[in-house]
C-alpha cells in the first residue's frame, strides 16, 4: 500500500503496487508478478468493473527488466518471465483475514481501533456511537458478500483462491490471481491448476463464502456481549437466504422472467442442468 488519493469528485482511493518486490508480508516468495498475470488482473478488473460487479481496479502497468522465474502449471517446469508492475486501486484493501489474524493473535485492542476505523472510513450509514456498532457491520458484510458471490455466479466468475485473506470487508472483487470464466456451464470449474481438491471449484464458492463469514464472526467475538453473539450467529444463518435470493433475482433477469412464481427457481435448476448436458 503506496498511500490514499482523493480525486476531483472527492472519492478516496487507496493505491496499492502488485509486484514491486519482497515486502514484511512476502513469506517466501520474491514479491514479484509477471507480464502474463499482470495484463489478466488489468483485463479482467476492469471487465468486471463494467459488467457492473464490485471490483478493484487497475490504474497503470509498467513492465519490468527483472526476470522473474514461475513454475506457471505447478508442473517442476519452472521458467524464465518477464516481470510487471501492477498500480491497482479499491476503496479499501482491508480483508476478512485483516480483523481474523489480529483476533488469533489477541491484539483485541489493536482489533477494535481498527475495526472502528474501518467502520468510520467505509461504512456511513453505521453510527460510531451506536453500541451494536459491530453487529451491523457483520450484517452489512454477510448481506454484501451474498450479493458479490451470486454475481460472480450470474457471469460465470471463478475467483480460484477463495481464502479469508482473499475476501474484502468491503465486499469487492480483490487479488485476481488463477481466476477464470466457464465457457460452458460446469459447477465442477476450477481455473487454479494448484487446487487438487476443488476446494475453490466455482460450484463451491458461495459455501465458502458462509466458511469465511463464519470466521469474521469468530473474530468478532471477542468484542461482542453474549445478545450480540446470538443474533450474529442468526444473521450468519441468513446468509444462504440472501444468497439464493439474489442469485433467483439475476439469473431470472437474465432469462427475462417477470413477476414472482413458486416455478422460477426449478426453472432456472432445471435450465442449468440442460446446460451441463450439452
Amino acid at each position: 500500500l503506496i498511500g490514499v488519493y482523493t480525486n476531483r469528485h472527492g472519492e478516496r482511493w487507496e493505491l496499492q503496487l502488485k509486484g514491486s518486490g519482497k515486502t514484511p508480508y512476502s513469506r517466501n516468495g520474491d514479491g514479484r508478478a509477471v507480464l502474463r498475470s499482470s495484463v489478466r488482473e488489468f483485463l479482467c478488473s476492469e471487465a468486471m468493473h463494467y459488467l457492473g460487479i464490485p471490483t478493484s481496479r487497475a490504474a497503470s502497468l509498467v513492465v519490468s527488466d527483472d526476470d522473474v522465474w514461475r513454475d506457471q502449471f505447478y508442473n517442476g517446469n519452472i521458467k524464465k518471465e518477464r516481470g510487471a508492475i501492477v498500480l491497482r486501486l479499491a476503496k479499501s484493501w482491508f480483508r476478512i483475514g485483516s480483523l481474523e489474524i489480529l483476533a488469533n493473535s489477541g491484539e483485541l485492542d489493536l482489533l477494535r481501533r481498527l475495526l472502528d476505523f474501518i467502520i468510520q472510513e467505509h461504512f456511513p450509514l453505521i453510527a460510531m456511537n451506536d453500541s451494536n456498532r459491530y453487529l451491523e457491520f457483520f450484517s452489512t458484510v454477510v448481506s454484501e458478500t451474498a450479493n458479490l458471490i451470486s454475481l460472480w455466479m450470474s457471469v460465470g466468475f471463478a475467483h480460484g483462491v477463495c481464502n479469508t485473506d482473499n475476501f474484502s470487508l468491503l465486499s469487492i472483487t480483490i487479488d485476481y490471481g488463477p481466476f477464470g470464466f466457464m465457457d460452458s456451464y460446469d459447477p465442477n470449474f476450477v481455473p487454479n491448476t494448484s487446487d487438487d481438491e476443488r476446494r475453490y471449484k466455482i460450484g463451491n464458492q458461495a459455501s465458502v463464502g458462509l466458511f469465511n463469514l463464519s470466521k469474521l464472526l469468530q473474530a468478532l467475538k471477542p468484542l461482542l456481549d453474549p445478545r450480540q453473539k446470538q443474533l450474529a450467529s442468526q444473521i450468519l444463518e441468513g446468509y444462504g437466504e440472501h444468497y439464493q435470493s439474489r442469485f433467483t433475482e439475476l439469473f431470472k433477469t437474465k432469462l427475462g422472467l417477470l413477476g414472482e412464481n413458486e416455478n422460477d427457481n426449478y426453472l432456472i435448476a432445471f435450465l442449468l442442468k440442460v446446460s451441463l448436458l450439452c
